[in-house]
């Protein structure tokens, strides 16, 4: 594994092998520490996008296995205007043993990759969130134990979370139900490639329109904004039409009793998630934006560790 840009791109193997390592590291983090396996190595985190998550749970990881990160800003290189991508790419590649790229465009981290000669992660791109899911299996398998058997449901958007969200319960053996309105939902390509990882793992994915179909027997409820950066001009008319897929108690209490909650934050309380589902005893939501520090350890070992 060079590069760590899309979930489909891997092997269950590898992705079983990411899993494993971030356990691993979360519990030696507790046991004392980390050991400074990334000694003297430096992570270079490219942003398009604002962030909170991505950036802090990078750096901070860096720094627990002994290296450092550095943040570079739109203004400091705005990939593909000021400056080519392939340029970008080969100069940082000079100066820093891996790089960490949140874009709008999937092309964008692509490119990075074809032509950096350090590993390239995708942090957050409009096609997928692969950092994301890590981070949300991890947190689903310290709740269960054992992911095989599962049932993940996804309600909302068929966005870039969603789309990494199936690939992962496709490859780890969970059941997988997305519920989105009519004409969000997921693109035909994802659709395939999703079934088809499904199909060789032995799972069931469901395409419904009915939120409370998707719920049935869940252990996971999943949620995402309705608005993504970059969809701020149709606020208004996606509020009213995923009105009806609010995670609310009543969804809720459709699902598996023991289910969980998971959210990749930022939330807009209200809208996508009530607050009392949110702060309440089903919500994972917390451990699971702790996890992504975890989770982006093992990425950072697994690609940059000598």
């Amino acid at each position: 594994m060079k590069h760590f840009l899309d979930l489909a791109s891997l092997s269950t193997s590898e992705i079983e092998h990411l899993l494993q390592l971030a356990v691993h590291l979360k519990l030696e983090w507790e046991s004392g520490g980390n050991r400074p396996v990334l000694k003297n190595q430096i992570l270079g985190m490219v942003f398009q996008k604002p962030s909170l998550r991505t950036r802090v749970s990078f750096e901070v990881g860096m720094k627990h296995l002994g290296g450092d990160a550095i943040m570079l800003g739109p203004q400091e290189i705005g990939l593909g205007k000021r400056e080519s991508i392939g340029d970008v790419a080969r100069v940082l590649s000079g100066y820093v043993n891996g790089i960490m790229a949140r874009v709008f465009a999937h092309q964008h981290v692509t490119e990075l990759a074809k032509y950096a000669s350090v590993p390239v992660i995708n942090g957050l791109s409009d096609d997928s969130h692969p950092c994301q899911a890590m981070a949300d299996v991890l947190t689903i398998k310290e709740r269960f134990g054992s992911l095989r058997g599962l049932k993940v449901a996804y309600i909302g958007d068929g966005n870039n979370v969603a789309t990494s969200l199936l690939y992962a319960a496709a490859h780890l053996g969970m059941d997988f139900s997305i519920a989105t309105p009519e004409g969000y939902e997921m693109p035909s390509r994802v659709r395939e490639r999703g079934a088809g990882i499904a199909a060789h793992s032995g799972t069931d994915v469901i395409w419904t329109t009915h939120p409370e179909q998707a719920v049935e027997g869940a252990h996971v409820i999943y949620t995402d904004t309705w608005v993504s950066m970059g969809q701020e001009e149709e606020t208004a008319a996606r509020r009213a039409t995923f009105a009806p897929y609010q995670v609310n108690s009543d969804l809720i209490s459709q699902a598996h009793a023991d289910a969980i909650v998971l959210h990749c934050l930022p939330a807009h309380r209200g809208d996508e998630i009530t607050d009392d589902v949110a702060d309440g005893p089903h919500s994972m939501i917390f451990d699971q934006a702790e996890n992504r520090l975890h989770a982006q350890k093992a990425i950072l070992v697994k690609l940059m560790a000598p």
